[in-house]
């Protein structure tokens, strides 16, 4: 938080005056920028219809949240041809960046180690070529559609993605985001998955402040940084670590995740109301987080509404 505020200003001096000592951040703020030379944007993840991304839209006017990119987690196999077309129109409209994950994974396939409580450790990667390949059309069906961001789990996926738009196989303005289930806990780690042809990459929720700075000396890339953080990965709420954590690791996403929810993976009709008033509520828990950006930070810089970076769609 930052002290200059003069309430949090007046409140650290009171409690030094009761001999409690107070955490000043002895970490530098980081000097990188987005293109636009803004510091954060605002994401709200688990996005998986297009019934979704229209409450998205509706309760961003409604609480004055300017939201640069949603994403989601079920995959793009999931999804008919019309409706990934209905949520990229409405994604071009809005000039938002559309992230939608990569199909098969572990967890979809015929083996049972994906769930069992050892076997978690091979987490949302693909098991052998054949996933690997699923993976690839799932991400060249999207493209042909005129999607222009995808969300990956697995190292070998990654690399294979950015050869290929290399050769343009893939566009080139392709947008590869990491994703919260290949988190990235170390600056080593961050850089390896720069080095690959990662645009973004999802950190681990749990870091601290410090680790954040580390991540942010290593590398260039914007970070994906939940400040609440879905019960699966530790249900945190960070909100007032927001300033802090933008001052020393911009350029950074501010994601929403949503604490005391249902895992809705992989979604569909059957979780479709509950889907649509978790992603109105998250929008709504970003407004919150805003205001305390605004409160304490108000020189932190925004990006304005579709900045050219963006994943936007080409359709």
């Amino acid at each position: 938080m930052n002290l200059s505020d003069k309430g949090a200003k007046k409140t650290s001096d009171f409690l030094q005056g009761l001999g409690v000592p107070v955490c000043a951040s002895h970490l530098s703020a980081s000097t990188k920028r987005f293109p636009d030379g803004a510091q954060y944007r605002i994401e709200i993840p688990s996005c998986e219809n297009p019934q979704s991304l229209a409450a998205v839209l509706e309760e961003a006017i409604r609480y004055r949240v300017r939201v640069h990119r949603v994403s989601q987690g079920s995959g793009i196999m999931l999804m008919t041809d019309a409706e990934i077309s209905e949520m990229l129109r409405m994604a071009k409209q809005a000039k938002i960046e559309l992230s939608l994950f990569v199909g098969p994974r572990a967890p979809f396939d015929t083996s049972p180690q994906p769930l069992a409580p050892s076997g978690k450790v091979i987490g949302w990667n693909l098991r052998g070529c054949a996933q690997l390949t699923y993976a690839v059309e799932d991400v060249k069906r999207g493209c042909d559609l005129g999607l222009r961001s995808v969300l990956v789990c697995d190292l070998g996926l990654l690399w294979i993605l950015d050869e290929m738009k290399k050769v343009g196989e893939l566009p080139a303005n392709l947008c590869i985001k990491i994703s919260i289930l290949h988190s990235i806990p170390n600056a080593a780690t961050a850089k390896i998955f720069e080095r690959l042809g990662a645009t973004t990459l999802n950190v681990s929720p749990d870091l601290s402040l410090e680790h954040f700075w580390e991540l942010r000396q290593a590398v260039n890339t914007p970070l994906d940084v939940y400040v609440e953080v879905p019960d699966g990965f530790g249900g945190y709420i960070r909100y007032y670590e927001a300033p802090e954590m933008i001052r020393v690791a911009s350029p950074m996403y501010v994601k929403l995740g949503l604490r005391n929810a249902p895992d809705i993976y992989p979604s569909g009709r059957q979780l479709e109301q509950v889907g649509i008033l978790m992603s109105r509520e998250r929008v709504r828990r970003a407004r919150i987080v805003l205001d305390l950006i605004e409160r304490y930070t108000p020189e932190a810089i925004m990006s304005e509404e579709g900045p050219s970076d963006l994943g936007i769609p080409e359709i």
